[in-house]
């Protein structure tokens, strides 16, 4: 039994930490949000409830600058003040922003929300459980292990459910009336306006597949839907 004592301390701990930073996680998303109320935005959020048939599709504007959208365990969306300004700036139409908010529809509707909270919140517990376990057995390159091997999980995790969104928005945006266009517009546009560079990354290792990849996945769904001339 006692050869098993460092694992499940180690389990224990990765519980405990989980558990605060997911709790830190909704108080800060709770304090920082306010529900988006645009009356330019009420057309293709209505449209996005139509298709869904549902009487309202709620919207958050979290106070943050970088241009994100994100979906929280308890099925909420949210977007970012960064990527509000774009709109406003008119640098992202509203069907665009549509596409984001149908994407992370997707994400709640396929169970991903509360599986990410494994990477969004519970990651760097995984990591100190695999360090305390592994540095027992492999002294000196523990640590890097568990660092390599949590950090290709959450990556390799991520890309999958990025991909399921897609998809999901896509044939929502399609039943809506909007389209693929807006997403892939958006994509194409993506990289500038949150200035990320990611193409000096390992592609294994970015949490979001690389725009190229994404817009080739939405053509072939739009190829197997029958979208295409």
């Amino acid at each position: 039994m006692l050869k098993f004592t460092p694992l499940l301390l180690a389990i224990l701990y990765a519980v405990a930490m989980y558990r605060v930073s997911a709790w830190r996680t909704k108080k800060e998303l709770n304090d920082r949000s306010t529900q988006l109320m645009d009356p330019k935005l009420f057309p293709v959020l209505d449209r996005l409830a139509a298709a869904l048939e549902v009487p309202q599709i709620k919207v958050y504007l979290y106070e943050v600058d970088p241009v994100n959208g994100l979906a929280s365990p308890d099925g909420k969306v949210y977007l970012t003040r960064g990527f509000y300004r774009k709109f406003q700036n008119g640098e992202v139409t509203a069907e665009e922003l549509a596409s984001v908010i149908a994407h992370e529809l997707g994400h709640v509707a396929l169970g991903h929300t509360r599986r990410r909270m494994i990477d969004f919140s519970g990651q760097n517990a995984l990591r100190a459980a695999l360090a305390m376990f592994l540095s027992r057995f492999l002294p000196g390159v523990g640590v890097w292990i568990a660092n390599t091997l949590t950090t290709l999980l959450a990556a390799r995790m991520s890309r999958s459910d990025e991909y399921e969104a897609d998809e999901y928005a896509s044939a929502l945006m399609v039943k809506a009336g909007f389209g693929t266009g807006p997403q892939k517009s958006l994509f194409a546009k993506l990289e500038e306006l949150t200035g990320a560079r990611a193409g000096a990354m390992p592609a294994w290792l970015i949490s979001h597949p690389k725009t190229p990849q994404r817009i080739a996945a939405i053509e072939e769904h739009e190829a197997k839907w029958g979208l295409t001339e």
